[in-house]
């Protein structure tokens, strides 16, 4: 059974920000984010561990905070926000393998989950503006 976004069976059953699959997705994304990090070599830990944790992070705050916001709008800006960290985050791990500094594994799962997000906030986006008429 498909909810639609919105709909009053859809806001019945979330509650909080951390009911949304997509808040969930996000934080397993920043915790195999982390993993990443800590296998990346020592050199690099102020520069692409440091950055591929901050735009992890981001990417669940954005999505909590913009469920917080009042206006739909709002959320869609923040998802929107969150849409740019997960590709920050492809970008940093795309870079990590282009310089052969981090094992495959923790990659491949880190690509997947950031893959899987950015495409789940991509339809929110999109039926969130589908619903507000614009200004």
């Amino acid at each position: 059974m498909c909810i639609e976004w919105g709909s009053p069976q859809f806001l019945s059953m979330v509650r909080s920000y951390r009911d949304l699959i997509v808040w969930q997705r996000a934080m397993q994304l920043a915790e195999a984010a982390y993993v990443v990090s800590r296998a990346l070599p020592m050199e690099e830990r102020y520069g692409l561990a440091s950055l591929l944790q901050r735009a992890a992070v981001s990417v669940a705050a954005n999505i909590a905070e913009g469920h917080g916001r009042v206006h739909r709008r709002e959320y869609a800006h923040h998802l929107s926000i969150a849409v740019g960290a997960v590709a920050e985050i492809e970008t940093l791990l795309l870079l990590a393998s282009r310089l052969h500094v981090l094992p495959t594994p923790p990659m491949e799962r880190a690509t997947a989950l950031a893959d899987e997000t950015g495409r789940m906030l991509t339809t929110i986006i999109q039926r969130l503006k589908r619903r507000s008429p614009h200004p």
